[in-house]
């Protein structure tokens, strides 16, 4: 099994570099995702994320409101610890389980924003970053996310530089041409995590 670190800064392009490799044969667990199921209405994370933040950060529908919890967080660097102390090892069981079910020579791709924050590039076999510049990526944040601004330039400034993650790197993916440029670095990047598997 290769086990593959994939990250990227928000607004660079990581879930679209991640879709692509599962297009390919990889099996993605993503992170993100697993994040959002640990804290569905009825989880144990969720009633621990109220019991710390209030019943305010819940929608009328008694789910999460991520949003007004990241405005909460984003700006406090002790509650954006607090939230995690709660969230990542939920995210961390779910992993381990997900990947008990993987086959032995699978290639594992681990969709992981915060890769980086936390210092898990060790995990990995090889860690991929998808690059593109932070001017690119409040551009993206902004207009295709619909982001506040100040919104945005938080959540940039609450995770690594971008010096940081290319530090990590085995394989960098940049981002901020064509889809069609991205389409053709995965097929690079793709060959090389098979040969890689092979070996």
């Amino acid at each position: 099994m290769l086990k593959v670190g994939l990250t990227g800064g928000i607004g660079s392009g990581k879930s679209e570099v991640s879709r692509r490799l599962s297009a390919r044969g990889a099996v993605v667990i993503d992170a993100d995702k697993i994040a959002r199921e640990v804290v569905e209405p009825g989880t144990g994370g969720l009633a621990r994320i109220v019991a710390l933040f209030g019943p305010g950060v819940l929608r009328e529908d008694g789910s999460l409101d991520r949003e007004g919890l990241g405005s909460i967080v984003f700006a406090d660097s002790d509650k954006l610890a607090s939230l995690n102390a709660v969230v990542h090892p939920l995210v961390g069981a779910r992993v381990a389980e997900l990947q008990s079910q993987a086959d032995k020579d699978a290639i594992v791709v681990y969709d992981v924003p915060l890769l980086a924050e936390n210092n898990l590039a060790p995990m990995y076999d090889v860690v991929i970053v998808v690059d593109a510049a932070d001017e690119t990526r409040l551009d993206r944040l902004v207009r295709l996310r619909g982001m506040a601004e100040g919104d945005a330039r938080a959540r940039l400034a609450a995770q690594a530089s971008r010096e940081d993650r290319l530090r990590i790197a085995d394989v960098v993916v940049p981002n901020e041409g064509s889809l069609k440029e991205l389409e053709a670095r995965v097929d690079e990047v793709w060959a090389e995590l098979v040969a890689r598997a092979d070996a």
